[in-house]
């Protein structure tokens, strides 16, 4: 099994281009790569714990933990500080910074597709041809 965590603060931090993410604490960004691990369990359905196939972690992983983690960082350090409200009387409105790095922004596809697993559901699983 590729031993946990796939990346370190360090990492990030050799990384990142923000300077709100640099200056977040260790322990806190062990906490965002623990979420960017999950996320990528989640989105490949693989854990990576075949020792003949993944005796370390792919590099390709490593580096989608590495860009998950970050945006998790950026934005629990960055995510209040994006909204403003105000209101008058009784009209409000709320405004907020849309260069705020998101998940679906990353292209994530590229560096993990070929990691992904599929994995029958109910036991049954159909294969279509065109006739």
């Amino acid at each position: 099994m590729a031993e946990r965590p796939w990346a370190t603060p360090a990492d990030i931090k050799a990384y990142s281009d923000f300077q709100a993410v640099k200056n977040r604490t260790d322990e806190k960004l062990k906490i965002d790569v623990t979420r960017a691990e999950q996320y990528i369990i989640s989105y490949t359905n693989n854990r990576f714990d075949d020792n003949t196939k993944y005796p370390q972690i792919p590099e390709a992983v490593k580096t989608a933990v590495i860009l998950v983690a970050e945006v998790y960082a950026y934005n629990a350090v960055e995510g209040e500080r994006r909204l403003k409200s105000e209101t008058f009387d009784d009209y409000s409105y709320t405004l907020s910074d849309t260069n705020a790095p998101k998940l679906d922004a990353l292209d994530l596809g590229p560096l993990l597709d070929d990691f992904v697993l599929v994995q029958a559901r109910s036991g049954v699983t159909m294969k279509l041809r065109k006739l």
